[in-house]
């Protein structure tokens, strides 16, 4: 469908990018890869193949984040944080099942552009102010490096 619409309906939420605690959840996450991956927790995995002494294998490291991805991090923490403190709130949430449960769907299926909440639009929007200057700061690295054609 080309779009992101990645849920935890369809399974697995690997994509949590924050911690239990951090977002005092009421029970644990199924996963924490993507947690565990940022901080360079993963190992990564041996193979028993012949040539696997000729990999190069890199040691996992904590990445670090400039001050426009941090603030991405921040404002999506405090969104989380808010829905986290809703009864009832599915503790593997995607960004678009927090969406969904704060807009809701309409006759036919399709979600709702706005939501009620004043508390919720308030963190939406500064999720997305925050994603724009990002899209602003790497933008220029994205066509440098071929990722995308001008």
């Amino acid at each position: 469908h080309g779009q992101n619409r990645i849920s935890s309906k369809g399974g697995i939420n690997h994509w949590i990018p924050f911690t239990e605690t951090q977002v005092n959840a009421r029970e644990r996450f199924e996963s924490n890869f993507m947690t565990d991956f940022m901080t360079g927790k993963l190992k990564p995995e041996e193979s028993g193949d012949l040539m696997s002494d000729l990999e190069i294998v890199q040691t996992p490291q904590k990445l670090e984040f400039g001050i426009e991805a941090r603030a991405v991090f921040d404002a999506g923490l405090e969104l989380w944080r808010y829905y986290h403190s809703l009864p009832g709130c599915n503790v593997n949430a995607s960004l678009y099942d927090i969406r969904e449960h704060f807009q809701g769907r309409n006759s036919l299926g399709r979600m709702n552009n706005k939501s009620e909440d004043v508390i919720y639009t308030s963190l939406l929007t500064k999720l997305r102010d925050n994603l724009k200057l990002l899209t602003l700061k790497i933008q220029p690295k994205v066509y440098e490096y071929g990722f995308l054609k001008r």
